[in-house]
Order: C-alpha cells, then structure tokens, then sequence
C-alpha cells in the first residue's frame, strides 16, 4: 500500500509543471492579444518588441520548471557567445524537451525573447499555441514535395526587413531519433548509401530544404550558425545500449540528471551558399555530431562515455530569471479564476481562442 502511494506520488511530479504551463496559456494569450490590438496602427518594430518581452515571461516561466523545479544539471561544451546574437540554430532531434534545450542556451545570451522555431506542419493545430507560435516568427513546414520555399523565404525576409532579432531553431533531421524505431533509422541510412553520403549511427541523416532557404534568406543578416549537439545523460539500458529520450513528461518527473550540450559557432562566411554543397556541409556537420555521440555513448573507455570531448561548463540558472515570471502569470491566472467574470473569460479563451486560431492558421500558416 505504502510502496503503490510512494509510486503514485513519483509518478505525478510532472502534474503540477503541466497544470501550471497549460493553465496559464488563456491569461497569457489574453495579455497578447491585448497589445496585439493596442499595436494596430504602431509600427510593427514597437509590437514585436514587446511580444518579445511577452515571449520570454512565458518561456522564463517554463525554464522554471525544466530547470529549477526538475534540478537537472546543464553542462555546457564549446563556444556559447556570451551577448546575443542574430543565427540559426541547428541541433539534433530526440525528444520533445529538445525545443526546450534552445530556451536553455538562448536565456544565458539575454536572448529567450528572440527564439523562433521551424516546426512540423501539424503542430500548428495545438489549441492556442499553434497560432501564436505562428504570431510569433514560427514557420510551420511540410515534408518533401509538399515543402512551400516561397512561404518560408517570405516570412523571413519580412523579419529581416523589419530587422527583428532572430534565433532561428531548425532541426534538419525532421523527425525525432529513437533507437527503438529500427525502420525509420534503416531507412535514414539507406537513403544516405545510396546518396553516398557517410551513414550515421545515433543521428538521422539531415534533410537540406529548411536549412538552405533560412540561410538563403537571412545571409545578409545573420551573424552565425550555432550547431548544437545535445546528449541527455541516463539515456542507456542495462545493456548498454542506447534508449529513447525522455519526453516532457519524464523530464518534469525528474527522469533526466544531466543535458550535455556542445556547442560549435560557425561564421557565416564557412557556410556554403549553393544547396548542393550546402547539402553536403550540412550532412559533414552532422558526421561530427555523430563521432560526438558516439564518444558518448559507446566509448571503450568508461571514463570518456557519458561526456563530450573537453572542458564542460556546469552552468546553473538563477532563480532570479524565472521565478518572477512564474508569480506573475500564476497570479494573474489565481487572479482571473477568483471571480465569475474572471472564470467565464478564461473558459471562452480556451474555446473561442482555440477555434479562432485553428482557422487562421488553417488559411495562412
């Protein structure tokens, strides 16, 4: 009886992050809206400056919870510019939490207002923050043939012109890597031998579309590419072997002791322009991610796995950045649910905001 409690206790610490995360959404799309409104006539400089001060409350809040409430360690490799900067972010896919790792580095260069996302195209039917990631720079992509360059190339060259600071999040490989999903990493592999290319073993070979028109796009406006390799330690089974990523949820129920992130900056001008050699830049910047994983989980020296190749920074968030947003939007929300008014704006919120944005991103994401 007391050993079912202990369990079931264990296996609701998640429980109180995702209410909090999820509750607050209506208050924080109401208080956006608001400004969206108010900014109508102001030029879009002024609006876009404090949605990215709104951006980085909200997202302040969630590190909150992914850092200081889970307690997990961040070990930091390579060179992370302290001041922030305009780049793409190109990292491998594993795990849900991965769109939370970009928040992790983008919060120690003051920049957490300024991350943008290229997303899946079916995200953007997730109730309210579909469409606000959408507001918010996110471009939503399809695989393949059916992947729209023009849409893309359009909506950032309208950032670039209105010279909004950009931390462009992509993730080339398009799909999460999971060992347990033998065919889809036989059919990456395949597919890299018969391009002649080098076949990966703990990354998916990276797909080219996004990465050339982000960088097609905003050359003449970018400062750098960080290439970002992320290993979740724990991540490997009695045998060994490696095993699927925590997902959020795992990670909120404190799953996960240690992120090691390795970070390269690449200077703009060692990056390929034309998308055939660019193709090739990107799959060698993945060979190395790969010889980096490799090390870390399948190293015949025990005492070189579960790390990265040189120093490591144990880098740890202050309270003093999350913790004030958590008591402002948790306290507007406590706030807005005291009172009848209060609880019927809320639901309406959820509902008509919900509706309103699946149509929208329906006709223009």
């Amino acid at each position: 009886m007391l050993l079912s409690l202990v369990l079931h206790m264990y296996s609701m610490r998640c429980v109180l992050p995702a209410a909090v995360l999820l509750g607050t959404a209506p208050t924080y799309v109401l208080a956006w809206g608001t400004w969206r409104l108010l900014s109508a006539f102001l030029p879009s400089r002024f609006y876009q400056a404090v949605d990215d001060r709104l951006y980085r409350t909200y997202q302040s809040m969630v590190l909150f919870f992914f850092e200081n409430y889970t307690g997990v360690q961040i070990l930091l490799y390579g060179d992370l510019p302290e001041n922030k900067e305009n780049i793409i972010y190109l990292a491998n896919h594993q795990s849900t939490v991965d769109w939370i790792i970009a928040d992790i580095l983008a919060i120690r260069q003051n920049a957490l207002g300024h991350v943008r996302y290229v997303l899946k195209d079916r995200l953007k039917w997730l109730p309210l923050y579909g469409y606000y990631i959408s507001q918010h720079g996110g471009i939503y992509v399809k695989r393949s043939t059916k992947f729209n360059e023009k849409k893309m190339k359009k909506k950032l060259q309208r950032y670039v012109d209105a010279r909004t600071p950009m931390y462009l999040v992509i993730f080339p490989e398009g799909t999460r890597y999971n060992p347990e999903l033998k065919k889809v990493l036989s059919a990456s592999q395949t597919y890299a031998a018969q391009e002649g290319l080098a076949v990966l073993k703990h990354v998916l070979t990276p797909r080219i579309k996004a990465t050339h028109v982000a960088f097609e796009s905003m050359k003449n406006y970018l400062d750098a590419i960080y290439d970002v390799t992320v290993a979740f330690e724990g991540t490997v089974d009695d045998k060994g072997q490696r095993k699927e990523a925590p997902s959020m949820a795992k990670f909120l129920c404190k799953e996960c002791p240690k992120i090691h992130i390795h970070i390269d900056r690449i200077d703009k001008k060692d990056v390929p322009e034309e998308q055939v050699y660019m193709r090739r830049w990107l799959h060698e910047r993945f060979e190395i991610k790969d010889k980096l994983l490799i090390e870390f989980y399948d190293s015949p020296d025990p005492e070189r796995r579960n790390k990265f190749p040189g120093k490591s920074v144990n880098s740890k968030l202050s309270l003093k950045k999350t913790l004030p947003s958590l008591l402002i939007l948790s306290g507007l929300t406590a706030g807005m649910l005291m009172t009848e008014a209060g609880r019927k704006l809320y639901v309406k919120t959820w509902v008509y905001g919900t509706l309103i944005g699946c149509l929208w991103v329906s006709i223009k994401a």
